[in-house]
């Protein structure tokens, strides 16, 4: 099993969607978690209004501190992906084990002006466009990527044009 940590400065929207993507993508290759340099504290009602109209689980989903998972007990992570800018700009903690990172930046769902059909619908883009990254990871070859290559690879699932 590998651990991965999503990262966004609020930790209530994308990277709980990336965190709920991999659980149900990754399932019994992948441990999936989130976290935030500045979490909200709740996650916005429009992801999980989403996820649960896609029948994903939403229970255990929580805006936490990244702090979390920078202490000695905590599960040790394989990659670590930032999903927003702001995320990617900030120092981050020191992971333990030395994780694979990359960034996989997506406009933020959250600050999008307009009606609710306009605000649903650009959290219906970050879940494509996140869907469509969790897939080109789930699918990759880990056991036989050299880091190098691995480091390329991911590098390249952040630059994915999503349609």
């Amino acid at each position: 099993m590998k651990n991965v940590l999503f990262l966004c400065t609020g930790n209530s929207a994308r990277s709980i969607i990336a965190e709920a993507v991999l659980a149900r993508a990754g399932a019994g290759r992948f441990n999936a978690f989130s976290a935030g340099s500045m979490p909200n504290g709740k996650v916005h009602p429009f992801a999980l209004d989403l996820l649960k109209l896609q029948n994903f689980p939403t229970d255990t989903l929580r805006s936490k501190s990244w702090d979390e998972f920078a202490v000695p007990d905590a599960p040790v992570m394989d990659f670590v992906f930032t999903v927003c800018d702001n995320a990617r700009d900030e120092a981050c903690p020191v992971w333990p084990g030395q994780p694979v990172t990359a960034h996989w930046g997506i406009p933020d769902p959250a600050t999008v002006d307009g009606s609710e059909a306009v605000k649903r619908d650009a959290f219906a883009q970050t879940m494509r466009d996140m869907t469509r990254r969790v897939s080109l990871l789930v699918n990759l070859p880990l056991d036989r990527l050299d880091n190098l290559s691995l480091q390329a690879r991911l590098d390249n699932i952040g630059r994915t044009e999503d349609v």
